[in-house]
């Protein structure tokens, strides 16, 4: 817990407004991602064909798009930023995993890397002054 303080006060002294629109991008692009897999399943399950023969397929599936569309608005507005992302690695792990498993897509393995270095920095980053997160606190 001392440790999260220690972040947070880092993270609070050394805000600056592009990284707080950095974490509402990444947001934005996972909530666009989770109502694209929510809209359209198939392409959901086409990603996932290269692991058919595994067990619980259809529950990685279905954990995927609400994750994607929860942990974006959370995200976005940072609120619990460190837990929606926490949530979102394993997903992003995932996706990299895929490209090098199936039919190799540079473009999404390119997309998947860079939003995983980003949510990366984002666990021990925090979610900033302008968050939710920041905003509850100073109420307090």
């Amino acid at each position: 817990m001392g440790t999260i303080k220690t972040l947070n006060k880092w993270a609070n002294a050394h805000t600056y407004l592009p990284l707080d629109l950095l974490r509402i991008a990444l947001g934005v692009f996972l909530f666009i991602k989770g109502i694209n897999f929510m809209s359209d399943y198939t392409i959901l399950m086409t990603l996932f064909e290269p692991l058919e023969s595994l067990a619980g397929g259809m529950l990685v599936i279905h954990y995927v798009a609400p994750a994607h569309f929860i942990g974006g608005i959370l995200i976005a507005f940072g609120l619990l930023t460190r837990w929606a992302i926490i949530a979102q690695i394993p997903i992003l792990i995932g996706a990299i995993v895929i490209n090098f498993a199936g039919e190799m897509i540079v473009n999404n393995l390119i997309l998947a890397i860079i939003t995983l270095f980003v949510a990366i920095f984002f666990v021990f980053y925090g979610s900033g002054k302008h968050s939710a997160d920041y905003y509850l606190k100073m109420q307090q």
